[in-house]
């Protein structure tokens, strides 16, 4: 079989439940619904850190943030840790990456035949917007107008704004439009060459600012929009995180709606007719791709996927973004779409849980290529084909000072006694029965009946903690029982130790180790 082409979408900020096969009542998403009937979906797929640039790193290179060590924007370049890009142009693919990457310095952009960094705030991965980008929108004199990330009429206050209102810039000005053109030139470009692609196209939106172009904040025009279950309710009587508390008690008390009405209950209207309009754009720039694939003839030879880094509280919890995102399932679950014919089972729906980490492998699976022995993920091929054994599995999300671990209709977060050391003394925690309180509105960690589910997560957490750990060096273990760099190009000798190319050794060889009196 010809290698498959791969087109792997991601949107920021997405809210796993902003879908309409997911059952929204409001948004209009026809496109990731089509695909979705004609690919597999994962309902409860789990992002690794609930902010930009960890996340991307995580799904990228396939490893835990404790791994990769990235837990913040940007940052410089990790060294030699390898990433989808590099590893699929040393198999022969044109790989390109474009959008909001907003990973570290040189990392991706390094291992593409093409890159844009269409990210203007000066957190991408080279800081500062795609010149093409730039260009195109100074030919159409609208470069003062793109908002994607400032709302311009009100200076730095604009900054990060959740604040909802039309985009002036018409669709194809859009970094939305400009994307989806863009790809298509690329995939067009790696055709030509007649050679598979991986290409990569991550979409700014739903990410703030919420300002989507005049015909998507129309599909919501006049509509009386539906609240979420948990957009008011008593917080503190539910024990959330005191964190959590005070960033709702800022949003409904703070002064940050920049038009009239100036109300937090209008405000918040705003912001959701706005993040569903994004929604939708993002899905009409989705859409043009797929109709580029199906009019080329390369619909059936291509595997798309579409997933987000993180979620949007979107209005839940009275919360208008994605902080503090460890608390909440609305950040750290995010859609996750497979489109693969005769590879992936089409209307399959997934309940089992699994990692964006896992995206890598998968790919490499399907591909047809080796794995990559520095990520941490599985390959789900077998989920995705529905033949698969299916398994217990977790899911964690790591920020540096407090993890989540989500197991079956749990979800467990731990933080270290430090954290509340005023309000909770003798530590705090919180834990979620999803299955009886799908919206994480009764923190049950206290609760004398949860306490066995409480312990069972802990343990689940520091097991995975403990065995997915890379080490840079290690005792116990005897290399010479090991493929040798010649045999195997993921591999270098390092003295007398074996170790992948991120210079770390991979934790199969100590789960393999026959003396383990040192690890």
């Amino acid at each position: 079989m010809t290698k498959p082409n791969i087109l792997f979408i991601v949107a920021d900020q997405h809210n796993a439940k902003v879908l309409g096969h997911q059952g929204h009542p409001d948004v209009k998403t026809p496109h990731l619904d089509g695909l979705a009937r004609e690919g597999c979906r994962f309902n409860n797929a789990i992002t690794q850190n609930p902010i930009c640039s960890p996340s991307r790193v995580s799904f990228l290179s396939g490893q835990y943030p404790h791994n990769h060590g990235y837990y913040s924007l940007s940052g410089p370049n990790p060294g030699g840790l390898p990433n989808i890009f590099g590893h699929f142009r040393a198999a022969g693919y044109f790989t390109a990456a474009m959008g909001k990457i907003h990973c570290p310095e040189y990392w991706v952009e390094d291992q593409c035949d093409v890159f844009h960094e269409s990210n203007s705030w000066g957190a991408g991965s080279i800081v500062g917007r795609s010149k093409e980008y730039t260009r195109f929108l100074r030919e159409r004199g609208v470069d003062e107008l793109e908002d994607h990330i400032l709302l311009p009429e009100f200076g730095e206050r604009g900054r990060q704004s959740v604040e909802g209102r039309p985009s002036p810039l018409a669709f194809d000005e859009s970094q939305e439009g400009w994307l989806a053109h863009t790809a298509i030139a690329t995939m067009q470009r790696a055709l030509h060459r007649e050679q598979p692609f991986l290409l990569h196209v991550s979409f700014p939106r739903p990410h703030q600012c919420t300002t989507p172009c005049q015909e998507f904040w129309d599909l919501y025009d006049g509509k009386a929009l539906s609240l979420p279950p948990n957009a008011d309710y008593d917080l503190a009587s539910a024990n959330k995180a005191p964190h959590m508390i005070a960033s709702a008690r800022r949003w409904r008390e703070g002064a940050w709606p920049l038009f009239e009405p100036k109300t937090f209950e209008a405000g918040r209207l705003r912001k959701l007719r706005g993040y569903l309009g994004a929604v939708s754009q993002v899905d009409a720039a989705v859409g043009s791709l797929l109709d580029f694939l199906r009019k080329t003839g390369q619909a059936e030879n291509t595997i798309v996927v579409y997933t987000s880094d993180h979620g949007d509280y979107a209005t839940e919890h009275g919360i208008m973004e994605k902080a503090p995102g460890i608390c909440s399932d609305a950040i750290t679950r995010v859609p996750l779409i497979w489109r693969a014919p005769g590879r992936v089972e089409a209307g399959g729906a997934v309940d089992d849980i699994v990692e964006l980490v896992d995206i890598p492998n998968t790919l490499c699976a399907l591909a047809g290529i080796d794995l990559m022995e520095t990520s941490d993920g599985r390959d789900i091929s077998g989920l995705l084909a529905g033949v698969g054994q299916r398994e217990d599995r977790i899911g964690l999300t790591e920020f540096a000072w407090s993890k989540s671990i989500r197991k079956g209709q749990y979800r467990l977060v731990h933080y270290p006694r430090a954290f509340f050391p005023d309000e909770y003394p003798d530590g705090f925690g919180e834990l979620y029965d999803l299955g009886a309180d799908p919206w994480e509105m009764r923190n049950q960690y206290f609760d004398s009946d949860y306490q066995h589910i409480v312990s069972e997560l802990r343990g689940e957490l520091l097991e995975r903690l403990i065995t997915t750990t890379r080490p840079r060096t290690v005792s116990g273990v005897n290399s010479a029982r090991f493929d040798t760099p010649e045999v195997n190009p993921q591999r270098a000798q390092r003295y007398q130790t074996v170790v992948n190319l991120d210079g770390k050794i991979n934790p199969a060889l100590l789960h393999s180790a026959a003396n383990k009196n040192y690890l």
